[in-house]
C-alpha cells in the first residue's frame, strides 16, 4: 500500500485514520477546520474587495460635495452682492478694480479667496476668486447700473 504525502502528515499529528475510530473523527474534524479556515479567508477576501472601493467613493463623494457647496455658497453671495450694487449702491463707488468687501457670514465658509469688484461707467462685474482653485474656479456677475 503507497502513502501519499498528506497521509505522512496527518501520521506524523496523530491523525492517521487506522484502526482507532476515535483517530478517524480527529482526521475529519481537521479536515472541516481546515474548509472552514479557508472559507473564512474567502469570505474576508470578497468582503475587502467589495468594501475598500466604496470607502474610496465615498470619500471621493463628500470631496465632490464640499467643492459643490462652496461653489454655491460663493454663487450666493456673488448673485446677493450684484443685485445690491446693480440697484443703486454702486453709484458712488469709483470707475476701475477694487477689491470688495463682503459682510455675510456665509463668506466664511469659502475657501481662501477675495471678492473684486470692476466699473467701467455703468458696467459692473462682481466676482469671488479662489487663491488656490481646487475644483472651485471664479464666479463672476455682470450687471448694469441702474
Amino acid at each position: 500500500m503507497k502513502i501519499t504525502l498528506q497521509e505522512k502528515i496527518w501520521n506524523a499529528r496523530g491523525w492517521s485514520s487506522g484502526s482507532n475510530p476515535g483517530r478517524g473523527s480527529k482526521l475529519r474534524l481537521a479536515l472541516q477546520r481546515g474548509f472552514l479556515e479557508i472559507d473564512m479567508v474567502v469570505g474576508l477576501a470578497i468582503l475587502t474587495l467589495a468594501v475598500l472601493p466604496l470607502g474610496y467613493s465615498f470619500a471621493r463623494e463628500r470631496h465632490l460635495l464640499k467643492i459643490e457647496y462652496s461653489r454655491s455658497v460663493a454663487d450666493e453671495i456673488v448673485d446677493g452682492e450684484i443685485e445690491i450694487l446693480a440697484a443703486g449702491a454702486a453709484k458712488n463707488l469709483p470707475d476701475g478694480t477694487q477689491n470688495y468687501p463682503v459682510h455675510a457670514a456665509a463668506a466664511s465658509q469659502l475657501p481662501p479667496g477675495h471678492f473684486e469688484l470692476t466699473k467701467t461707467g455703468n458696467r459692473l462685474r462682481l466676482e469671488w476668486m479662489p487663491d488656490k482653485p481646487r475644483g472651485v474656479g471664479a464666479i463672476i456677475r455682470e450687471a448694469a447700473l441702474k
